[in-house]
């Protein structure tokens, strides 16, 4: 029997149940968002400013996905190293509904992007005692195509006294961040044409000036009864970036001809200039986040149908490093306007790669990447990479998925079954501090414990959050707030 021909009939056959199944399930029936109030707080508009119900004054808030510099690093100092057998002090805990992504905190407040049933919602909370605030509500009737939660991927992105939500269906809402009231609306599936990718929509949007910075991808019209899923036969409508006036929602630009990713986008400072970074279904691409100026589209994704590009890229001066794991790997390159090279990059059909990160977004320090690399539970690890040449210093297997957070000289790493640890930042070894990680029967070997410390349940893929000393971590049906810096 032909295996090339029977894994194809296999994929199509599991493509088309999932179409029928889609096709043929219910909508749920349609309201209008709602916003329900739990403390009432002084009304502000969207342009004034919101006022810091915080009482930590230390610190920084984290407001955006991956943190205040969109690389999952904190500047805070003073960090409780000794965790004891019961872990750090727990402040407060949520229930969660289905959902993958973790929230973000601004002016002592936490908010987090959920779902239940066909309802997903965006609630405020205090982020220092976990009281409500307010909720804002709507209808989604996203269905995942390969049983995955429904729920939202994108974190609250909050600028100023607004508040941004992507949601897996496609829904950008705007809101007031301090009542929760809908400022507007735009749903990109019907507007630029999206035929639904494999989970949804996942990348995590910036704010650039007056700008909202979207990965969209939408298709033209032609394209509209194409299944879900079926990416290989969507052609592209020059919309995989749009630029919404962030006021108001208008479209100030849309660019480039690619479909969506689940990487997030990325800004930043080259030279005297900003750059905007989208890791995007077919490569890199490098543009001017101010009118969408096109520098350079860099090829870079696997052969499978069913691959995706998610973590974000890692930029440090004039270089960007973009790793996938389902075929070519990582690259780096220099970048300059209207162009790019490559410093060194994996061989496409080597077994042997510097870094295969899947969602999880390595970080940089001190000249070098630290970060999970592997596609399956089973084959990841975590290791340390050279930055200039990507040689490999040390790995750990067997530590499953995770994702890190740099912090006071030390990573913060939240392993996908709900492991907690905290090891020191070094180059030339792999030096747990605390957490739920162990040395194993033989030297140099380590092991994750049998029982987690804070009971995360799998799957735990967000990245910890750290804000005016307190920490946030998650696994698939709650949310903690840990202190990890002690209240001056």
């Amino acid at each position: 029997m032909n295996i090339k021909f029977l894994a194809s009939g296999l994929l199509i056959t599991s493509l088309l149940i999932g179409f029928l199944v889609f096709k043929n399930t219910p909508e749920p029936v349609l309201t209008p968002p709602v916003v329900e109030v739990k403390q009432v707080v002084a009304a502000v508009e969207a342009d004034g400013e919101l006022k810091d119900l915080g009482t930590r004054k230390s610190g920084s808030d984290w407001s955006v996905f991956l943190g205040p510099t969109g690389d999952s690093k904190s500047k805070e100092t003073g960090i409780i190293t000794d965790w004891g057998q019961k872990g750090l002090k727990v402040l407060w805990e949520r229930n969660l509904g289905s959902s993958y992504g973790i929230g973000t905190v601004s002016k002592g407040r936490y908010y987090q992007f959920d779902r239940i049933a066909n309802e997903a919602f965006v609630v405020c909370l205090n982020a220092e005692t976990g009281k409500e605030l307010w909720k804002f509500k709507y209808t989604s009737d996203y269905q995942d195509l390969y049983g995955y939660d429904p729920g939202p991927r994108c974190s609250p992105l909050v600028d100023g006294n607004r508040v941004f939500i992507y949601g897996t269906e496609g829904m950008i809402y705007c809101l007031n961040a301090t009542t929760g009231k809908e400022e507007w609306a735009v749903d990109t599936i019907k507007k630029f044409g999206v035929i639904q990718n494999f989970f949804g929509v996942g990348s995590n949007p910036v704010i650039d000036g007056d700008l909202l910075i979207c990965m969209v991808g939408g298709s033209p019209a032609k394209d509209k009864q194409i299944p879900p899923g079926q990416l290989d036969l969507v052609s592209p409508n020059g919309t995989a970036i749009v630029a919404f006036e962030k006021s108001t929602g208008k479209v100030k630009y849309q660019v480039i001809d690619d479909l969506a990713s689940y990487s997030s986008l990325k800004l930043a400072t080259i030279g005297d200039r900003s750059w905007c970074f989208a890791f995007a279904r077919g490569g890199l691409i490098g543009f001017d986040p101010a009118n969408g100026a096109v520098d350079f589209e860099y090829p870079w994704r696997a052969h499978l149908l069913e691959s995706v590009n998610a973590a974000t890229p890692v930029v440090v001066g004039e270089e960007v490093f973009i790793s996938e794991t389902y075929g070519p790997g990582s690259a780096l390159l220099k970048v300059e306007s209207g162009n790019n090279s490559v410093v060194w990059k994996d061989e496409e059909f080597s077994r042997e790669k510097a870094m295969q990160a899947h969602w999880n977004t390595p970080v940089y320090v001190d000249g070098y990447l630290y970060g999970c690399s592997g596609r399956h539970t089973q084959n990841a690890d975590l290791r340390c990479v050279e930055w200039k040449t990507g040689k490999v210093m040390w790995k750990i297997p067997r530590i499953t998925r995770c994702s890190l957070t740099f912090i006071d000289g030390h990573f913060l790493c939240q392993g996908e079954y709900g492991h907690l640890f905290l090891f020191k930042a070094d180059s030339q070894k792999f030096e747990p501090v605390a957490g739920d990680i162990k040395e194993g029967t033989r030297k140099g070997e380590y092991e994750l414990s049998f029982d987690t410390t804070y009971d995360l349940s799998f799957p735990a893929w967000a990245a910890p959050v750290v804000s005016h000393g307190l920490l946030y971590v998650r696994g698939t049906d709650k949310v903690i707030c840990l202190e990890l810096i002690k209240k001056q």
